[in-house]
């Protein structure tokens, strides 16, 4: 099957039979850096790496030309370098990205109303109904390939099957700038000879489960009773992977997909093994993503942290909250909570605050009184000021003066960098 590096792809013949499907996985090709070409051609040809040159940052994304050497995503900068001496690593521009993604998803939108954005750079399409207007599913898939190509100057791959699950992994063998048709009836032996570390939402900890007892392609976990499989993955687990491996999926395009998490993160300058630093830090974290929730009016359920090592060994932890909420204060406290449990054996590279379980505003039962009054009135204030003068004008009192007192920690926590 097809590699991250684009070797070994699988690509339909013009005319393609493609009865029974309805179903379209669109994926952009090494987006960021495509776009990095797009505005400075260049850079076409060379081996790219998308990340901030300190080399304690990850890379984002990667050219082709670099992922030959082994680049890949959210791999340390330091490491890529050390694969690809002769890469050219440029910063990220997340706002062009972000631009670039919305005219491909109104293409999207302008072929059918049922798209469910998976990612900046990756869309699911049911076009069973647009067949009057447009033509066969894989005539729909040339169109959009050519459009995109066309009114973006980027490529795109794309899969068309029966069934999302199939039509992710087929947009996927068919990188870079392919287009795999997979038939309804053809749907079971496509999967068959398929590795079960190509199946969407195996990672590489269950692949190895799996392998470990004899089970190394999707037509193996097929054979293997349900019962097996559920001693390796559980019970849940076991029921979903054996009705993937006989290509059942129901799941539908979800045109509307509420935002599950909100999360910032921040890699140190330095390694940091002082735990007022990591206290501190999470609290500022914990505003920056309570501001997001106010402004998305959603309050949370839970909180959760990350923590990278020096050794990049990661870890998470979570907890459930007493009361849903969008208090920065609430929300670093809990934090701090959780890293109050973490055995702290090696200094900390990065550490992250997400809020969970998040519901609209003001859903959840009334109190008899509300403790977080206090703190709701001074952060709306704060959200008022910032609307005003920008972010970073009003701050923590316990924040003046960190850059000095703190230089391991970057000036601007960041979110996750964007799938790519």
């Amino acid at each position: 099957m097809g590699r991250a590096d684009g070797t070994g792809r699988l690509v339909s013949a013009e005319g393609a039979d493609d009865a029974g499907t309805g179903i379209l996985h669109v994926d952009m090709d090494a987006f960021y850096a495509a776009v990095e070409v797009l505005d400075d051609p260049t850079l076409k040809g060379k081996p790219l790496i998308i990340g901030a040159p300190d080399g304690r940052s990850v890379v984002s994304s990667a050219s082709y030309e670099a992922r030959r050497y082994g680049v890949r995503s959210a791999m340390p900068v330091s490491q890529a370098i050390r694969l690809c001496p002769h890469a050219l690593i440029v910063p990220p521009h997340s706002d062009r990205y972000r631009t670039v993604s919305r005219q491909v998803m109104e293409i999207f939108r302008s072929i059918t109303p049922l798209v469910e954005q998976l990612s900046i750079d990756e869309a699911f399409l049911d076009v069973r109904g647009s067949r009057r207007l447009w033509g066969s599913p894989a005539e729909i898939a040339r169109l959009i390939r050519r459009r995109v190509a066309a009114e973006t100057g980027i490529t795109c791959s794309v899969g068309v099957a029966a069934t999302k699950h199939v039509a992710k992994m087929a947009s996927t063998i068919s990188k870079p700038d392919g287009l795999l048709v997979v038939p309804g009836a053809q749907t079971l032996d496509f999967l068959a000879a398929r590795p079960v570390r190509a199946m969407w939402g195996v990672g590489p900890k269950a692949a190895e489960v799996l392998e470990g007892r004899g089970i190394r392609t999707i037509g193996d976990l097929r054979e293997t009773p349900e019962h097996v499989l559920a001693r390796a993955v559980g019970p849940a687990g076991a029921a979903r992977l054996s009705a993937l491996s006989r290509g059942e999926d129901a799941r539908e395009v979800e045109t509307s997909r509420a935002e599950k998490s909100i999360s910032h993160e921040e890699t140190f300058h330095t390694d940091v093994d002082d735990l007022d630093v990591l206290r501190a830090e999470l609290l500022r974290l914990g505003d920056r993503v309570a501001v997001r929730l106010r402004r998305g009016g959603l309050e949370a359920g839970g909180v959760a942290i990350k923590v990278r090592f020096a050794d990049f060994a990661t870890i998470t932890r979570s907890q459930a909250l007493s009361e849903p909420t969008a208090s920065g204060q609430r929300i670093g406290e809990g934090a701090r909570e959780l890293l109050a449990a973490v055995d702290l054996r090696q200094p900390v590279r990065l550490i992250g605050v997400r809020a969970e379980r998040l519901r609209p505003a003001g859903s959840s039962a009334l109190a008899l009184w509300d403790e977080d009054e206090d703190w709701k009135r001074l952060e709306g204030t704060l959200d008022d000021a910032t609307a005003r003068f920008g972010d970073g004008v009003v701050t923590r009192a316990a924040f003046l003066g960190r850059a000095e007192r703190f230089p391991q920690v970057p000036a601007a926590p960041r979110p996750p960098e964007d799938s790519d």
